[in-house]
């Protein structure tokens, strides 16, 4: 089981432990980079190497494909065999993976006559989609560890920061991606992007294996474990179905519809049109959510309860989808977005947190490997069902119906904690024993 003692750790473990999530995130992050790198020369360079828009959107999305059969495998593998080659490992992955791209660049036109497997073979979407589907693997690894270890070397007064500081390193390494994409693209070349962004990914690999120590298992993980073992306790698929109407309402109605609601409300700003304003959007709604990912575990760790601080962020990201069912002004807009960044990213580290504090430490991989298909599987399905329903009905029922879903989710992790704790509002040393 976790620890949730309230015995103050030494000063040689505390700087240890500090040493061991500094690594975690520098390398989350720097491996981000090639998840947000291909976001914006892919789409362009379609037309350029004769891929189809339907090919482009398959190799952007092959990744998560990937993650929804690979979370929970990976979730498994890392209560067997502990932490620390899982991590370097699905880092390593993703630095292969990145390098995959500039393959696909370099890869010469197969010659008059050559054989369909030999065309298929070298064909640019052939290496763009290995690249994404090892991406898929890595990225499961990573993220299936990346909390683990945090879970691992903290105690119930740091574990909500700790889960902050992490999340915030996974995530805000993909807008840094999107950023380098643009930039390194357009000052030099798309394949000069795609190294920069790999290099980053195998330095990352190299910070893990040089500072990151087994954390999880001793002994080697002696423990037989079967991929398809995830957890379905009663925390983790609470925080699962949490997670997944977060990433249903966040991915699934905000960010695939709001290029198209910034075209038909005719709203930009620095006079870009919707795709290059909803660009500015996103990246705001991340950075909120980055910051609140942050606060967001800090303030349940200063508080001493994580549903209070929970439900709290629940409520801004129902009121941010309510603003932006109403809205219809540039600056309506971007407060909406603000409030949907901040409640998403405020409720992710205390989420985790809360399941490592009710989550036996042998268990914890699974349990990380459960929320992030349940994450992966909202994510994916939000567009498929946001989309055809924004053409049928407009966008201000959508986004309202999306701003119940947070109180849906508070509701179900009210139910979930009291059912496992007997109370709605555990303290950090309340974990199942």
């Amino acid at each position: 089981m976790s620890d949730t003692t309230t015995t103050e750790p030494s000063t040689s473990d505390s700087v240890s432990n500090r040493r061991i999530i500094a690594a975690v995130i520098i390398s989350t992050f720097f491996v981000g980079f090639g998840g947000g790198v291909v976001f914006p020369i892919l789409p362009n360079l379609g037309v350029v190497l004769g891929i189809s828009a339907f090919m482009v959107g398959l190799i952007l999305s092959a990744n998560r494909f990937v993650r929804l059969v690979a979370n929970a495998p990976a979730g498994a593998f890392v209560d067997r065999v502990g932490t620390r080659k899982p991590f370097v490992i699905g880092l390593v992955i993703e630095g292969v993976a990145t390098f995959g791209y500039v393959v696909a660049l370099l890869v010469p036109d197969p010659a008059p006559g050559a054989s369909i497997l030999v065309a298929f073979a070298l064909a640019p979407e052939t290496w763009f989609m290995v690249a994404r589907i090892l991406w898929g693997l890595g990225s499961a690894l990573v993220f299936a560890t990346a909390y683990t270890i945090a879970a691992d070397v903290s105690d119930a007064g740091d574990r909500g920061t700790n889960m902050g500081v992490v999340r915030a390193g996974i995530t805000l390494g993909f807008p840094a991606g999107l950023v380098l994409g643009g930039v390194v693209s357009a000052v030099y070349s798309n394949a000069t992007a795609f190294i920069v962004a790999a290099l980053f990914a195998l330095l990352a690999s190299l910070i893990a294996y040089l500072i990151v120590p087994e954390t999880h298992v001793e002994g080697g993980g002696s423990t037989s474990v079967k991929p398809w073992d995830v957890d379905l306790s009663v925390p983790a698929v609470t925080v699962g179905v949490v997670n997944f109407g977060l990433y249903f309402a966040y991915i699934g109605a905000l960010f695939a519809t709001l290029v198209l609601f910034l075209g038909a409300n005719d709203i930009a700003v620095f006079g870009l049109d919707a795709q290059g304003t909803s660009g500015i959007f996103m990246a705001g709604t991340v950075l909120a959510a980055g910051a609140m990912t942050i606060a967001g575990g800090r303030l349940s760790d200063v508080y001493g309860a994580r549903t209070p601080v929970l439900v709290g962020f629940l409520v801004v990201s129902f009121l941010g989808f309510i603003l932006l069912a109403r809205a219809g002004t540039l600056f309506e807009l971007a407060l909406s977005c603000l409030f949907i960044g901040a409640g998403q990213g405020g409720t992710s580290s205390p989420l985790m947190a809360l399941l490592a504090d009710l989550t036996p430490n042998e268990r914890m991989g699974r349990a990380t490997g459960t929320n992030n298909v349940f994450g992966d599987i909202g994510g994916g399905l939000g567009p498929m069902v946001s989309l055809p329903l924004v053409e049928i009905v407009g966008f201000a029922p959508v986004y309202a119906a999306c701003a119940v879903i947070p109180l849906l989710a508070g509701g179900v992790l009210l139910v979930g904690v009291r059912t496992e704790t007997g109370t709605f509002v555990p303290g950090r040393s309340s974990a199942k024993p």
